[in-house]
């Protein structure tokens, strides 16, 4: 395959929340290095922001799964079969600095991948990391987030397990197990297993209550990032004011932060989420089996849905 250097350009322009283009190309070739590794041999999507012709404006932001006709040679991709739009999707593949740098010519603003490795999900690529995603209910603070998280790795210590975590970019966070090789149905009920604990372990603070309303207004433990789901890698930046980024934080240090700490103007040494990391994991065989209790949370709220919809049918035709 061809390269040849990126020609950069309207660097001056206008990007997302009082940033400028220059600002993200500046930032993703600062973190090169250690976001490369994050992204490299996964699936990737991202979240684009075009500029207006003949306007110093932009588009809204949008999702892009498929790579672009003028994609140049040098980015690898690979073709997948989606089953829910029943089509073919080339999907980018990251595994050097200069895919990086193209995509943020192309005003790449957020990254998410999938947690498997290679060009399809299935037995043969297994889960890489187990992960659970803490949500803050609307207008809390971050300190409740921060409880949930610890309820998490308390659950994840008495199973004998450890994992790092990151800022989500957003408002909540993300823990990361790295896992030995798994069945995927395995890793999908272990992440309800320690999610149920940890409710247990704080069921005034935390809920896995999957439909909203249900909440009561308590942080979500979300343990639907199984199977194929993405999500937004650390250091990814995040189409927010200010254009934080997603970013490891020692587990001590999680009470003294917030998201918005941590932007595209950051500058840090090291590679603090290679660093943060334990090692691959074994998923003990009794928390695998309790997870396989526990009904899978999007499964429930959809035949909640479909009970509620004809509820309301009846209702109204009586």
């Amino acid at each position: 395959m061809s390269s040849s250097p990126i020609k950069f350009s309207s660097l001056d322009q206008p990007l997302f929340g009082g940033l400028l283009k220059g600002d993200l190309v500046e930032y993703l070739d600062f973190v090169a290095d250690r976001f490369v590794p994050v992204l490299a041999g996964r699936q990737l999507s991202v979240w684009r922001i075009l500029s207006r012709k003949g306007s110093k404006d932009s588009q809204d932001p949008f999702m892009q799964k498929n790579v672009p006709k003028y994609t140049p040679d040098y980015v690898k991709t690979v073709e997948v079969w989606a089953e829910a739009s029943h089509r073919r999707i080339k999907y980018a593949i990251c595994d050097d600095k200069q895919t990086l740098m193209w995509f943020a010519n192309q005003r790449a603003v957020e990254y998410h991948v999938p947690l498997y490795l290679g060009d399809h999900f299935g037995d043969d690529h297994h889960q890489t990391h187990m992960v659970l995603d803490i949500d803050p209910p609307e207008g809390a603070g971050f300190d409740v987030v921060v409880g949930a998280a610890h309820l998490i790795r308390e659950a994840l210590a008495a199973a004998g397990l450890e994992g790092a975590v990151k800022t989500s970019g957003a408002k909540g966070v993300h823990i990361f197990v790295p896992l030995e090789e798994h069945a995927p149905d395995d890793v999908a009920a272990a992440t309800r297993a320690v999610a149920v604990r940890a409710e247990k372990l704080g069921p005034g603070l935390a809920t896995t209550a999957y439909i909203k309303a249900e909440r009561g207004g308590k942080v979500f433990l979300d343990s639907t990032r199984a199977w194929g789901a993405t999500v937004v890698a650390a250091y990814s930046p995040r189409l927010r004011e200010g254009l934080p980024i997603s970013f490891p934080v020692p587990w001590e240090s999680l009470a003294d932060v917030t998201p918005a700490d941590f932007t595209i103007r950051t500058r840090f040494d090291g590679d603090p989420w290679a660093e943060l990391m334990p090692k691959p994991q074994r998923l003990p065989a009794d928390l695998v089996a309790e997870g396989h209790t526990i009904p899978v949370a999007r499964v429930v709220a959809m035949h909640e849905g479909k009970r509620r919809k004809r509820a309301k049918e009846e209702a109204e035709g009586s």
